[in-house]
């Protein structure tokens, strides 16, 4: 097997990311939380982009036929998420400062953070089998 450089900012951003799914904590605690950014700017900037056509329009992810996170009420803190932006994993596109500036991709942050979250494992009903 081939070994695979990552940059330390690289494994931090990745690091947080497992560290949110693990625990979790996939949705901000407190409205102070809220990530800096303009949300209606990012919406337009998550279309235009093309980052639904793998996360989907609602952030909700899982989208052709490899599983791509939900993005939906995402935890990473803004500074981790522009730090896995600027040099993404696998298949994603990587987008430096040039192609995306931090305030734009606070923006599209912020307009993730605003979406609603999926539901709770309780309060989605049982599959029927008939």
């Amino acid at each position: 097997m081939a070994m695979m450089k990552i940059s330390v900012k690289h494994l931090a951003a990745v690091a947080a990311i497992a560290g949110a799914f693990a625990t979790g904590n996939v949705v901000a605690s407190r409205a102070e939380d809220a990530p800096a950014g303009d949300a209606i700017n990012g919406k337009r900037l998550y279309l235009a982009d093309g980052c639904f056509e793998c996360h989907g329009r609602a952030g909700q992810g899982g989208r052709f036929n490899y599983l791509t996170p939900a993005l939906a009420q995402i935890a990473l803190p803004v500074e981790s998420f522009i730090a896995f932006l600027r040099e993404a994993p696998n298949d994603m596109p990587s987008f430096s400062a040039d192609v995306l500036s931090d305030k734009d991709a606070a923006d599209i942050h912020a307009y993730l953070s605003s979406l609603p979250g999926p539901k709770a494992a309780k309060d989605i009903p049982p599959i029927l089998n008939q």
